[in-house]
């Protein structure tokens, strides 16, 4: 089983090949290929760390864009009796791993 650790939008993945996960919005086509910086790869013998970047890259297809669920929030000034709510719907973009 081989396994490897990605770095995309700022944050950082542990991935085999086959998961499916959600990413920061990428500025890709659904269906295209896209290859993704690598820290770390191992495998049941050997492991190749980086110094930043391994040299090989691994490959992940683009399923879908769509935004999280909203997530709200309250601010409230006691001697005013002040409030004002909000909310925020994050971007992502869940990506499929083909090839390590």
């Amino acid at each position: 089983m081989k396994i490897a650790i990605i770095k995309t939008g700022g944050k950082q993945y542990l991935i085999e090949e086959g998961k499916i996960l959600k990413v920061e919005k990428l500025d890709i086509e659904e269906g295209k290929v896209i290859k993704l910086d690598t820290l770390l790869i191992a495998d049941d013998k050997d492991v190749e760390i980086g110094t930043p970047l391994v040299k090989s890259k691994v490959e992940a297809k683009v399923i879908r864009h769509a935004r999280s669920r909203k997530v709200t929030g309250v601010k409230y000034k006691p001697k005013t009796r002040q409030s004002t709510s909000y909310g925020h719907r994050q971007h992502f973009t869940e990506i499929e791993i083909v090839k390590i």
